[in-house]
Formats: C-alpha cells, sequence, structure tokens
C-alpha cells in the first residue's frame, strides 16, 4: 500500500478519485492518521450527489461517523490502479530480488544485522524521457512514476 505521503502528492498534482468498491482510503485527520477503510456496498458506499461525492458508513458502530466528503479522503490507490493509470507510459517493472536471482539491497537492522530487502524499480516514459523510480514497495515505485507523469503534463 502507498504512504499518506505519496497519496497526497497524487491528488495535489491532480489525481482524481472516483470511488468504487474494493478502493482503499483514510481520513485527512490527525485522529484516524493510521485508519484506512475500504469502499463496500456492504459497509461505504460512494454516493454521488450535485453537490459532490460523499462516502456514507453503514451500520458503524464504532464511532459516529455517518459519512465523510470526498475531500476530505485521502485515496490510496493499489497497485494495479496505479498501473492502470499510468497506462502506455509504464515500460517495466524490475526487482533486486526477482526471479532471475539478482541479491537483494542489504539494510542494517536496529540490532546491527544486515537483512536483504528487495527494491522495485519502475520505468516510465515521462515527458520526452524514460525516468525509472524505485521504492521498497512496489506500489510506492508505481506512485512515484504516476506523481511525475501527472506532473509534467501540468
Amino acid at each position: 500500500m502507498i504512504t499518506r505521503e505519496l497519496a497526497g502528492q497524487l491528488r495535489d498534482a491532480g489525481l482524481r478519485w472516483h470511488p468504487a468498491p474494493g478502493d482503499a482510503f483514510s481520513i485527512v485527520s490527525a485522529e484516524l492518521e493510521g485508519d484506512v477503510f475500504t469502499v463496500s456496498d456492504m459497509t461505504i458506499e460512494s454516493h454521488e450527489f450535485d453537490t459532490g461525492t460523499i462516502l456514507g458508513f453503514s451500520g458503524t458502530t464504532e464511532w459516529a461517523l455517518d459519512s465523510v466528503a470526498i475531500e476530505d479522503a485521502l485515496w490510496l490507490p493499489r497497485e494495479d490502479q496505479l498501473r492502470e493509470l499510468l497506462g502506455a507510459r509504464f515500460l517495466r517493472l524490475e526487482s533486486s530480488a526477482g526471479p532471475a536471482g539478482e541479491p537483494a539491497a542489504e539494510q542494517v537492522t536496529e540490532e546491527g544485522a544486515a537483512e536483504e530487502q528487495a527494491s522495485f524499480s519502475v520505468t516510465a516514459r515521462v515527458g520526452s524521457a524514460d525516468q525509472v523510480f524505485t521504492s521498497g514497495d512496489v506500489a510506492c515505485a508505481y506512485a512515484g512514476a504516476l506523481v511525475a507523469l501527472i506532473r509534467s503534463t501540468h
């Protein structure tokens, strides 16, 4: 799952969300920063009104939240959604711990032990150049590429 920071960069760059079942989001609020919600026909439904989109919480007894405006929600797109949004601009995905047996990047833990950590690189055409976006999380690598692509078109 992408970070809230990357999700905010996507939103600020101009990516618009049209909620659909299965979409993950968080609510822009310090009190709910770590909470992730999923749009579902059973519990959280997207309602379109002339005034905008509202995410309605059905049957939630844990806390008193009936609905939230889409402007107060931060979409956390999945890897497949990010790849689809990149479209033909996506060129390739590589992993440092891929099936070819390439070595993974080493990271030292707090205890001083070395651990292998996979690294993912997404290559995308941004403007007229191919650019590489690397992260320890494949979805974050895709998100970085999409942020750059959106910004390059504005």
